[in-house]
């Protein structure tokens, strides 16, 4: 559930700066909050990932399915695309003029 969110919430950030030319007025804030929010959003699935690669190796048996593992795993792919997007955008309006 989490994770949807965030995808969302990544989504939404990148939208709002697709249709707008800026959410604060500050090229240098909006590239802040982008590179923040980015960070956050892939903090999650690269614990989930630290999780199954370390700590918890036997995570696919929490799983009811292979199916809903699958799933899973492809859910937190997204969202750390959707957050290394968000970064991207962020730093580019950082950098940027």
């Amino acid at each position: 559930m989490i994770l949807s969110v965030l995808s969302v919430l990544g989504i939404g950030y990148a939208s709002l700066l697709y249709s707008r030319s800026t959410l604060t007025g500050m090229n240098n804030l909006d590239g802040i909050v982008g590179v923040v929010l980015g960070l956050y959003i892939c903090s999650h699935p690269a614990a989930n990932l630290v999780d199954l690669l370390f700590y918890r190796r036997g995570i696919w048996y929490q799983f009811s399915s292979g199916r809903s593992a699958f799933w899973w795993l492809t859910l937190n792919i997204l969202v750390l695309l959707v957050s290394g997007a968000v970064i991207f955008i962020g730093t580019t309006r950082l950098i940027g003029s």
